[in-house]
């Protein structure tokens, strides 16, 4: 079982105690970023209240570069030169990333983060084309404008594309000449979307590539940054850039907020196996900044704790009245809130009724 990519997602679902829908996904490297289409389907459909998505890549063997030094389909120097006059091949990574999604609504009334919005994702196939593993035009303007009609966006609404962006002299023309079918028509030329792709920055991650990208992008909302895309001081002369809609990201730009409409980006994945993928991600919804209310320390909160049993219960109470106890800083309500929401509901169960942390410790520790 060991060997087998079915048992990956069991086994985490196994590993944290997980019952929603578990499933491995491969299409070669657009992988994870078919899985956050599915999860978010999930999640649409109440198959689940959370959802984990994400893919990984261990190089075990070193049959991809021999194989693909065979095809000379392989950077010389190992590195993916994306959208560049000197792309030469691919670069190979190793990778790994995880994103947890929950419905918008459900993760503001937990209170949790929210780092970025998935607008709208879709997924499609090259289908009878020039070849099993050449890279469909066509089939990648289609899925691109269908994640934008999930999103209810138009071409004018996005920012930035992070893209597949393999480093190829055939891939990257064939993608940008999509991305400018796409977004080009009517597009300003003060105001062009600004292409790059991570597989500049660490190589090609496989099936690891899609999520890493939404990972980038997430991390380019926060810094209000979108960065330089490297290796590409002259742009690929085989790309027609002038009037596309398209600008080469060759040095990191400001992405600053717009009081008037969100940040947003795409982000492409294709796999070797002719299945696309786009995900359109927006910046979150401002957060209430106004002060919180002071706690109460007079009004008493119940605080319920919970085990497989009498003896694990009061086992439970005992970590927590030792963890408590040298944190007194620890809000009584969040405690509350926590142990009400996040924990397990198990089979023994008791309450304690503080006004404050100390009481709280003191009645786990009787």
């Amino acid at each position: 079982t060991g060997n087998a990519s079915s048992v990956i997602s069991g086994r985490l679902s196994y590993a944290l105690g997980l019952q929603g829908p578990a499933v491995t996904v491969d299409t070669a490297c657009s992988s994870s970023l078919v899985a956050l289409h599915l999860a978010a389907n999930a999640l649409r459909q109440g198959e689940c209240e959370v959802a984990l998505a994400g893919g990984v890549t261990v190089m075990s063997t070193p049959a991809l570069f021999v194989e693909f030094s065979r095809l000379k389909g392989m950077a010389e120097d190992g590195r993916c030169k994306s959208f560049s006059a000197a792309a030469d091949g691919a670069g190979w990574a190793e990778g790994a990333g995880v994103l947890v999604l929950k419905r918008l609504s459900a993760a503001e009334r937990d209170g949790d983060q929210v780092l970025a919005v998935i607008r709208g994702s879709a997924v499609n196939q090259d289908g009878r084309s020039q070849g099993l593993t050449a890279p469909n035009g066509p089939s990648q303007q289609r899925v691109v404008r269908a994640a934008l009609e999930a999103a209810r966006l138009t071409p004018a609404d996005i920012d930035a594309i992070e893209a597949h962006g393999t480093g190829t002299s055939l891939g990257d023309p064939i993608e940008a000449g999509a991305l400018a079918e796409v977004f080009g028509p009517g597009r300003s030329g003060d105001r062009p979307v600004w292409l790059g792709s991570s597989k500049s920055n660490i190589g090609h991650a496989q099936a690891a590539a899609g999520v890493v990208g939404v990972i980038k992008m997430v991390l380019a909302l926060q810094h209000e940054t979108l960065p330089k895309t490297l290796h590409a001081d002259e742009p690929s002369p085989h790309i027609a850039w002038e009037d596309s809609g398209l600008a080469l990201l060759q040095e990191s730009r400001a992405w600053g907020r717009d009081g008037r409409r969100p940040r947003r980006a795409g982000v492409s994945s294709f796999g070797l196996s002719g299945t696309n993928a786009h995900v359109v991600i927006e910046e979150p919804p401002a957060r209430n900044t106004l002060p919180a209310a002071e706690e109460d320390s007079t009004v008493p909160m119940p605080v319920v704790v919970s085990g497989q049993g009498e003896e694990a219960l009061r086992a439970q109470a005992g970590r927590w009245a030792s963890w408590l106890s040298e944190r007194t800083d620890v809000s009584l309500a969040d405690v509350a809130v926590t142990a009400a929401r996040h924990r397990s509901q198990l089979a023994s169960r008791a309450g304690v009724v503080a006004s404050d942390i100390n009481g709280l410790v003191e009645g786990l520790s009787a």
